[in-house]
């Protein structure tokens, strides 16, 4: 199993949990069963053509899925995955 660490705006989609444990063998397997499991956040992280949202970053153990193999990143038992919305703004 591995988990995935949910941000705070999005809880309110996951039974207000910080964390769900996931099983799954890429990062890719393991936000289907995320979304499998929490149908709402769906709409949240992926596009109608079911592509992660640009805004969405995912990291495997604080390393950048975008500079390994993306969501066919292989997972071990333990791993941790973190869901960090993308933030703009500033003057």
């Amino acid at each position: 199993m591995s988990k995935i660490h949910i941000p705070t705006p999005l809880r309110q989609y996951v039974g207000k949990q910080a964390s769900v444990d996931v099983a799954g063998s890429t990062v890719g397997e393991a936000m289907n069963a995320l979304v499998s499991q929490h149908p709402e956040l769906r709409k949240h992280l992926y596009t109608e053509d079911g592509k992660l949202r640009a805004f969405v970053n995912l990291y495997l153990n604080d390393e950048d899925i975008r500079y390994l193999q993306k969501e066919a990143t292989a997972l071990k038992d333990g791993d941790n995955i973190s869901i960090v919305p993308s933030i703009a703004g500033g003057c």
